[in-house]
């Protein structure tokens, strides 16, 4: 038995799933025994335990049940990222290999073979009701990183694995049967899939299923007091689009329990103005490897005194900050996170050594992230250890320096990354997104403005004027676009 078919018995009339994109409503009992002839039909189609279900689509509901469904009956789902093109998309079936591939339009569009998901629910309402027997251990997902740095690797979790995310998150996040997730953030990342999905589920909530975040619609669904929604994920931008939105209107958002923001750093001088309306705006951390690690609370004080952190680990997941020799950092001092825990993934598919090598000798995890422990307990991101670079022998940690930015009245959006330098060995390039160009006719004079709050080898020494900062799905800066905009530049010069 998994968590919907203990909640189909606890609470059989309760609303689980609302799909507002399609206009359809299950409750916990239609939705277990529509996951039940999924796995019926499934199993009819002759997939076998081990065998992999690729799915590109849009959220709905469809997913959420395929993903239970494929894990009741043994199988692995694969949610495709449908923001990526032909060519990556073939790479990334080529390396799972799928017995099946169920898909919306946009496969259609690609003219991939594939079977219609808007056919699913209809074609295995007559089937019979499985009542399946798994095991949690076995593997029962296959997630695509989202390779801002290389080839995409599929990162393979266990229902046993899973479990602990929505532990750590019904914890963190103060998930009860009265919560209603707004579920808009894309089901092929572990936010959408996970994060947003098993916590409410998993404690008899609801969840409302949207295909995709517009603000203005995102707005008025948030404010929607026949939806109750009390959880909402974004990404740190999504969140600043709101505020921004014309529609924008805090007295409509009092139903928000909070505001839950992830997969980017989030400037500390936005928090506090969602701090100042009453709202507590809730960063975490995770990643496709480990679920979600860190969270912070919804006290407002607490949020206010530690803005810019992104919380605490429950007593589930062990934490340490190491060195570059491996040994624990020192209070205060930034080291890499490295974790132990349940909720850690149980390989990378087709990948056995190089999930060897994400391990220490003695089983700790190596996230490949930055961070700072402040005497309250809270961890704060300083940066990707790949993202750093040295300049003058010192480090200097990109996100600390954009933070700074971002302060500026000038600046939309930021980005640094190092480049090289004759002198310092390697230098700051920032990328900037003005409000007003003509606020940069002196790039002296904007430089100069950091050197208030940054040490001067953190000051970066070359600044580019642009449209927008280029970023993956799960709103994380993509730095090796930037990169290859730098050796253009170069090249023009």
């Amino acid at each position: 038995m998994d968590f919907v078919t203990l909640q189909a018995s606890l609470r059989p009339r309760s609303i689980a799933i609302n799909d507002v994109t399609h206009q359809r409503r299950w409750t916990y009992a239609e939705f277990d025994n529509s996951i039940n002839q999924l796995v019926t039909w499934l199993w009819g189609n002759k997939l076998k335990q081990g065998d992999r279900v690729a799915c590109l689509s849009k959220n709905r509901a469809e997913l959420v049940a395929l993903h239970l469904a494929c894990a009741r009956a043994g199988l692995l789902f694969v949610p495709l990222n449908w923001r990526l093109a032909k060519e990556e998309l073939g790479a990334l079936m080529a390396d799972c290999t799928p017995a099946l591939l169920i898909a919306d339009e946009t496969a259609a569009q690609m003219q991939f073979n594939y079977y219609d998901i808007n056919q699913l629910f209809s074609d295995c309402a007559g089937a019979d009701i499985a009542q399946p027997e798994y095991d949690a251990n076995w593997p029962s997902l296959i997630l695509y990183t989202s390779g801002t740095t290389g080839k995409p690797k599929g990162i393979i979790h266990s229902e046993a694995t899973l479990m602990e995310t929505t532990i750590n998150i019904a914890l963190l996040g103060q998930v009860n049967e009265h919560s209603v997730f707004l579920c808009e953030t894309p089901m092929f990342h572990v936010i959408g899939l996970v994060t947003c999905i098993r916590p409410a589920l998993y404690n008899g909530g609801g969840l409302v299923i949207s295909d995709a975040f517009e603000p203005s619609r995102t707005l008025n669904r948030l404010a929607d007091e026949s939806l109750g929604i009390t959880h909402y994920f974004c990404v740190p931008q999504m969140a600043n689009m709101l505020r921004q939105h014309e529609q924008f209107d805090v007295s409509k958002l009092k139903n928000l329990k909070a505001l839950l923001t992830g997969g980017a750093p989030h400037p500390e001088v936005q928090i506090r103005a969602w701090l100042r309306d009453g709202i507590p705006i809730v960063d975490g951390y995770g990643m496709s490897e480990a679920g979600t690690v860190f969270g912070m609370p919804f006290d407002l004080q607490l949020l206010d005194e530690n803005a810019g952190c992104v919380g605490l680990a429950t007593p589930r997941v062990q934490v340490r900050l190491l060195d570059d020799h491996g040994a624990d950092v020192a209070a205060g001092e930034a080291g890499e996170i490295v974790l132990k825990g349940g909720n850690l993934f149980i390989g990378i598919w087709q990948q056995e050594n190089v999930y060897k090598q994400c391990f220490t000798a003695d089983g700790w995890f190596k996230t490949g992230d930055i961070a700072i422990r402040n005497k309250a307990g809270f961890y704060r991101i300083v940066d990707r250890k790949k993202d750093m670079f040295i300049s003058g022998g010192e480090n200097v940690y990109p996100v600390e320096v954009e933070g700074v930015v971002l302060k500026h009245p000038a600046v939309k959006d930021c980005a640094l990354i190092g480049v090289p330098d004759e002198r310092w060995g390697e230098v700051g390039h920032l990328f900037v997104v003005p409000y007003n160009e003509d606020d940069f006719a002196d790039e002296s004079v904007f430089l100069a403005s950091l050197s208030e709050h940054l040490a001067k080898y953190k000051i970066p020494k070359y600044v580019t004027l642009t449209d927008a900062i280029p970023r993956n799905g799960a709103g994380k800066i993509l730095r090796m676009v930037l990169r290859e905009q730098v050796i253009h530049l170069l090249e023009q010069h």
